[in-house]
C-alpha cells in the first residue's frame, strides 16, 4: 500500500487512520543555493529522506504516512536572488494553520514537520504549539543532519557550512547527481566570523540575523568543492535511520503515563 495519504480515497482516510497514525509533512524551500545547485535543493532533499524514513519506520510497526511535501515557506534570506520564491512568517503560518485544521478532521493526531530549510525552524517551532492550542494535535519537529565538511571527504567549514556547502552538495550528488554543476562550485566560508565565536548561525550564544548575501556576492555559505556522492549516500542513510528512530519514538509518546 502507499504511504502517500493523497493517494488514499477519501473515505479511506476516516477509516483507516487512527489517533495512533502519524503524519509526516515535509518542509524545503524553493531558494537560490549558488550557481551548482538548483533551486529545488530543500525540497528534494526534505522530500527524499521523509518518504525513505516513513518507508522504514512502516517496516518497523509505525503506522506512518507521508503528506504532499511543502515547497514555498520561508526563504527571505535569499529574497534577493531571482528564482526564489517565498513567503511571508505571516502568510506561511497562516498556511501551517489551514493545514492543521485540515488535518484535524482526519482520525489522525500526530502531526510532524520533517524540515530541510534552516529559515523554516523558527516559525515551525511556533507552529507546534499553535496547532497544539487550537486543535488538539501533537505536533513535533525535527530535521535531519546535513553536516559541513568534516575530514571525512571535505575541506573544515568552520562549522558555517549551512548553505550549498559541502553536506548539501554531496547530498544532491547523491539523490540528483543530474542537477549538480561542481564546474561553478566554490568556497566561501566566511572565515572573519571565526573572531567573534559567541555571534553565529546556531549553537552560539548569539543567534545573527542575516541574508545570504552579507557574506558573498554568491549566497553560498560553505565549501562545495570536494563533495562526493559518496559522502551523500553516508548522509542520507544516517539521516533516513535517525529519522525513522525518532518516527518510532513519536509513535509511542504520550503526553500524560496511562493511569493504573
Amino acid at each position: 500500500m502507499s504511504r502517500l495519504l493523497e493517494e488514499l480515497a477519501g473515505p479511506a482516510v476516516a477509516r483507516i487512520l487512527t489517533s495512533d497514525s502519524v503524519l509526516v509533512l515535509p518542509t524545503g524551500a524553493i531558494e537560490h543555493h549558488g550557481e551548482h545547485l538548483p533551486l529545488a535543493t530543500d525540497r528534494i532533499m526534505a522530500e527524499a529522506v521523509a518518504t525513505a524514513a516513513v518507508d522504514l519506520a512502516v517496516d518497523r510497526g509505525v503506522d506512518a504516512w507521508l503528506l504532499h511535501p511543502l515547497a514555498y515557506t520561508k526563504s527571505d534570506e535569499h529574497s534577493w536572488a531571482p528564482g526564489t520564491m517565498w513567503l511571508t512568517a505571516e502568510t506561511l503560518m497562516a498556511t501551517l494553520v489551514d493545514l492543521g485544521r485540515s488535518i484535524a478532521t482526519t482520525p489522525a493526531r500526530k502531526l510532524v514537520f520533517l524540515n530541510g530549510h534552516g529559515g523554516n525552524v523558527a516559525l515551525l517551532q511556533v507552529a507546534l504549539r499553535e496547532l497544539r492550542r487550537r486543535f488538539g494535535l501533537q505536533t513535533f519537529f525535527m530535521g535531519y543532519p546535513v553536516p559541513a565538511g568534516d575530514g571525512v571527504a571535505g575541506p573544515d567549514e568552520l562549522d558555517m557550512g549551512i548553505h550549498g556547502g559541502h553536506g548539501e552538495t554531496s547530498l544532491m550528488l547523491h539523490l540528483r547527481p543530474d542537477l549538480v554543476d561542481l564546474s561553478h562550485a566554490r568556497r566561501m566560508v566566511p572565515e572573519h566570523l571565526a573572531e567573534v565565536p559567541r555571534i553565529g548561525f546556531h549553537s552560539t550564544p548569539v543567534i545573527l540575523g542575516w541574508l545570504s548575501d552579507d557574506f558573498d556576492p554568491s549566497g553560498v555559505i560553505g565549501d562545495p568543492t570536494a563533495a562526493t556522492a559518496e559522502r551523500g549516500a553516508q548522509i542520507f542513510e544516517t539521516a533516513v535511520e535517525e529519522s525513522a528512530r525518532s518516527l518510532e519514538e513519536i509513535a509511542r509518546f504520550r503526553p500524560r503515563r496511562a493511569e493504573r
